[in-house]
């Protein structure tokens, strides 16, 4: 009995005393604040790649958003995040996918803005983006698979930056001038991708601009008729992301 006692002792001092494995982090990153801001309508350019991401003019609320896979209308924080603007070049392991990156960048967030943020739920008005009764007109592409850019609406990424798009696109009223396009005229609404559809889809839509004819009517009749998706609006309870803190500013390289 003795024995067995030290040896559960000497186990339990071998376990305690390994390090702690470290969160997984970014190589290389570079952070800081924009040159020259470009505003809304141009901001929050990420690209990602095989090795880490770029970003340009990218805000901090664009940030959370990507760290917790979240739409933008989904973190509510200050004003400020939504205008202050910031150059981020990051470097990780080849290979290391977007998703495997979302928890480096919280870590960035945390080390070089001092974020402190909590997640709760809030009922709020949202629009689902699902599959319709005819199913799915796209799919995704393989690598290397070369496209064909068409006329029309060019979209190329995946189903959830598609209703990222969607909700600005629903945000532009009715054309008073065919000629003239519409711009953002207020904040975006909430689009949740509800399709289940994994993958990379490069597509495009013949959008035509219609008088008297709002965006969401417009998208919701192509949605369907070109790419076997569907939209519909409802409350619902939606996990959201707010900011208690963060600097402005953020830490040295």
């Amino acid at each position: 009995m003795p024995r067995l006692i030290t040896v559960v002792a000497l186990f339990c001092a071998i376990v305690f005393a390994q390090p702690a494995a470290k969160s997984p982090a970014f190589d290389v990153a570079s952070v800081r604040p924009s040159r020259v801001t470009v505003g809304p309508d141009y901001n929050n350019q990420i690209t990602f790649t095989r090795t880490g991401f770029s970003a340009r003019n990218v805000t901090l609320r664009r940030l959370i958003a990507e760290a917790w896979n979240v739409q933008l209308n989904q973190v509510l924080g200050p004003g400020w995040i939504d205008h202050s603007e910031y150059d981020i070049t990051v470097r990780t392991a080849e290979g290391t996918t977007k998703e495997q990156m979302a928890p480096m960048i919280k870590k960035l967030l945390v080390e070089r803005f001092q974020l402190r943020d909590h997640t709760e739920t809030r009922t709020m008005r949202v629009y689902e983006l699902a599959i319709a009764k005819t199913g799915p007109k796209i799919r995704p592409i393989s690598d290397g698979e070369s496209v064909k850019t068409a006329s029309g609406f060019h979209f190329h990424g995946g189903m959830r930056q598609f209703a990222d798009l969607l909700a600005v696109q629903f945000s532009i009223p009715a054309p008073e001038n065919p000629n003239v396009p519409a711009r953002a005229g207020g904040p975006p609404p909430l689009v949740v991708d509800k399709t289940g559809l994994d993958g990379v889809f490069d597509f495009s839509v013949d959008m035509q601009p219609e008088l008297n004819t709002d965006s969401f009517t417009a998208w919701q009749r192509a949605l369907e008729d070109q790419l076997g998706l569907r939209i519909d609006s409802q409350k619902g309870e939606v996990a959201v992301v707010v900011v208690d803190d963060a600097a402005k500013i953020p830490t040295e390289n």
